[in-house]
């Protein structure tokens, strides 16, 4: 099969969930733009997004109309072109409007797993869970008809180990989008040893279609992303702990979480994106990485605690942020979650003694808003990071100490062979999480 052929015919599983909706989007719109291509036109493009959910599939519906449009919106002279044979579509709006219709007339939600074996192409996008994953590829690879390929969204399980327990033959890469899917621009490919090249090569012309910065992984366990980003969190937790002998532990967590923002200019805390991802969710990823990643201790009893609490963070069907380490209120922090009496603190009564004992940031600081927008952006941070080291205050300690941290923990996935090079790690954290900057810098040397 060629490229287009092998995108006729194509599933998404989990394709109602958070990761599975943006995969549809793209990929039905790009089987869309397929088919209006005039060698392509009896070409009968049908992606099954399959999910154990109705009620989300038809939610699933109603988020890609609107997406749709958004983009059509933004293609206007693309879609002039494609529907040039077209005497009955005249405005932009009319085009526009088959455009959605199109896109929508591609994709067939269904509960039924059976829909993907007439695939030619199957996304994986279920929960991170190994077992399942290896059930769910396992049955179609048994039942398929068209000897599939598959792509798996996994943020953390070895492609490999996915590829022996389902029985793939190599027909699996690992295709990491970021979330949102169809917002973020970085694709982390996982190559396993016996991934088949004409797939990695599919893999990648895929990725250029969607226009995706491409980050290449080696297959082990949590990859470049999720490899630094765990650390990262474990470190910040670790902080914690040891803070809260002297401050208590709602003291702690609000310092770390603003040390972790404010003083290295990043988008979110440490903890608003642990929150973001799910307590459960960094457990579950943790769990895979410490059973299979090169080294031990990736785990957080503090994290299992109040997991088991019921503290879970992660968001509602409507995007909303749940309460997870800090409370939110109109999706920003509102109080910090007590671990003693399982209550949260109002952030009024916390912040103004927790910044006093910080200190102020340096006199060159801004938001991290303001930085990704400033024109020498290297030059900026390189007398911002400057003026941090020359500063003897708690907060500017435990900012070094954290960024020195992060470094260490990039550098590690270099010598581990998770990163081919440090630029790529980099990359990850630049594109993939809206950093400022990269964690292996010189900005924290001594």
């Amino acid at each position: 099969m060629n490229y287009t052929e092998r995108l006729e015919k194509v599933a998404v599983l989990g394709a109602a969930g958070k990761m599975g909706s943006g995969i549809v989007l793209l990929t039905a719109m790009e089987m869309a733009d397929l088919s209006l291509e005039p060698g392509n036109r009896s070409r009968d493009f049908a992606l099954q997004a399959i999910d154990i959910s109705e009620p989300a599939l038809s939610g699933l519906l109603k988020y890609l109309r609107g997406q749709v449009r958004r983009a059509a919106e933004k293609k206007t002279i693309w879609l002039r072109g494609a529907y040039a044979d077209r005497a009955d579509l005249v405005e932009n709006e009319e085009m526009i409007g088959q455009y959605i219709e199109d896109v929508l007339a591609v994709v067939r939600p269904t509960t039924r797993l059976e829909a993907a074996y007439g695939a030619g192409l199957v996304f994986e996008a279920a929960s991170e869970n190994p077992d399942l994953k290896v059930r769910l590829l396992g049955q179609i690879r048994a039942e398929n008809q068209k000897d599939a390929w598959f792509l798996t969204n996994t943020s953390s399980i070895p492609i490999h180990e996915l590829d022996e327990k389902a029985g793939l033959g190599g027909r699996i890469i690992g295709f990491h989008f970021y979330n949102p899917p169809a917002v973020q621009k970085l694709v982390e490919v996982i190559r396993a040893k016996s991934t088949r090249p004409e797939l990695a090569d599919f893999a990648g012309q895929y990725a250029k279609k969607l226009r995706k910065t491409v980050v290449p992984s080696n297959d082990v366990a949590g990859f470049i992303g999720n490899g630094h980003f765990m650390r990262d969190a474990l470190y910040g937790i670790a902080e914690v702990e040891r803070l809260a002998g002297e401050f208590g532990f709602i003291d702690a967590v609000y310092m770390i979480n603003k040390v972790s923002q404010d003083f290295l200019i990043r988008p979110m805390g440490i903890f608003q994106l642990v929150d973001y991802v799910g307590l459960d969710i960094c457990r579950s990823i943790l769990k895979v990485m410490s059973d299979r990643s090169i080294g031990a201790g990736l785990q957080s009893p503090l994290l299992d605690r109040l997991v088991a609490s019921g503290v879970i963070g992660g968001q509602f069907a409507d995007g909303s942020q749940k309460d997870g380490f800090l409370k939110y209120e109109k999706g920003r922090p509102a109080g910090t979650y007590d671990v003693e009496t399982k209550a949260y603190v109002p952030l009024a009564g916390i912040a103004p003694r927790c910044d006093g004992r910080l200190g102020p940031l340096p006199a060159s600081g801004k938001p991290w808003k303001s930085v990704i927008q400033v024109a020498d952006r290297p030059g900026y941070l390189l007398g911002y990071f400057r003026d941090l080291r020359a500063m003897a205050t708690l907060g500017a300690d435990l900012a070094k100490r954290y960024g020195r941290k992060a470094k260490d923990a990039g550098l590690e996935l270099v010598r581990d062979g998770v990163a081919e090079k440090s630029e790529d790690v980099n990359t990850v954290m630049l594109t993939g999480f809206y950093h400022a900057y990269g964690p292996v810098n010189s900005y924290f040397d001594e």
